[in-house]
């Protein structure tokens, strides 16, 4: 179990996973529900996607795991897509929802 400091270290990092369509990283879009890293290296990152079936699951999928596999406590990384909470715009931080003009 990831301590507060690991978890931040790795949210941290996720903040550089930027979706291109909308410009903004996937942690202040809220697309990140959770982290965590256990005792043999493996990061777990749940996480949604703003839509079902989203284009960009490969592409942000490759970015996750370069930067996460950058720490040097992450052997190995683990994204498990959940749809539950379903993502709504109110999740965004919010620097995203004034950089996307959301107010």
């Amino acid at each position: 179990m990831a301590t507060d400091e690991q978890k931040e270290k790795i949210l941290t990092a996720l903040e550089n996973v930027i979706d291109p369509e909308l410009g903004i990283d996937i942690v202040n879009l809220g697309l990140v529900y959770d982290v965590d890293l256990d005792e043999d290296g493996l990061a777990t990152v749940n996480m949604t996607l703003t839509t079902m079936g989203c284009p960009l699951t490969d592409y942000l999928s490759d970015q996750i795991n370069t930067a996460l596999k950058v720490l040097p406590e992450v052997d190995d990384v683990d994204i498990e897509l959940v749809w539950y909470p379903q993502w709504t715009p109110e999740m965004m931080s919010r620097y995203a929802r004034i950089s996307l003009g959301i107010g």
